[in-house]
């Protein structure tokens, strides 16, 4: 009988913790146990997205694909699987801020053939885009100054970062340590 006892006090203490967590903004929720959490807002689909999606040492698949529907790409719908160590380093960088806010996207996943449009039509796009690949994404954090959020990211050392002022955006992705 103590052991069902203990079994079941653990298994209501870690609901209790996981119900606490979800009330608590992205900040919060990322300091509650072992766990990394964001928010997020596709500003071209209105689309949302928030919670915890690595827990105990494990990505949360539920959470992922979530995230992955939020950073579709906004010109043809198609979706595909974004590198959850781009949600680690978008962690990173809110907590560095101490951002605990949504995040604001820009562009997520792009597909090639959307990617091959904005070429065409003169937009400043690489031809082997990270965006395309599932590994980067261009954000805005309300509240923080751009020029801060770029510093922040370029002083993680953590893939490419894009400085974009004048469209009130940088990006960040998982590829090779580099910079513009």
């Amino acid at each position: 009988m103590q052991h069902k006892m203990l079994s079941r006090r653990r298994f209501l203490f870690g609901v209790s913790t996981l119900a606490a967590a979800s009330v608590l903004p992205g900040k919060a929720m990322a300091s509650v146990g072992h766990k990394r959490a964001l928010s997020m807002v596709n500003l071209h689909t209105g689309q949302t997205a928030q919670g915890i999606y690595w827990q105990n040492g494990l990505y949360l698949n539920e959470t992922l694909q979530s995230f992955n529907e939020v950073l579709k790409d906004h010109r043809s719908g198609d979706v595909t699987h974004m590198d959850p160590a781009l949600f680690d380093q978008l962690t990173r960088l809110t907590g560095n801020l101490g951002f605990d806010g949504t995040i604001e996207v820009i562009s997520g996943y792009r597909s090639p053939a959307s990617n091959a449009a904005m070429k065409k039509a003169g937009h400043h796009v690489a031809t082997k885009s990270f965006h395309c690949l599932g590994k980067a994404i261009d954000i805005r954090l309300p509240g923080i100054q751009l020029a801060k959020a770029h510093k922040a990211a370029l002083a993680m050392k953590a893939g490419g970062v894009g400085y974009y002022p004048q469209d009130g955006f940088i990006h960040i992705d998982t590829g090779p340590v580099r910079r513009w």
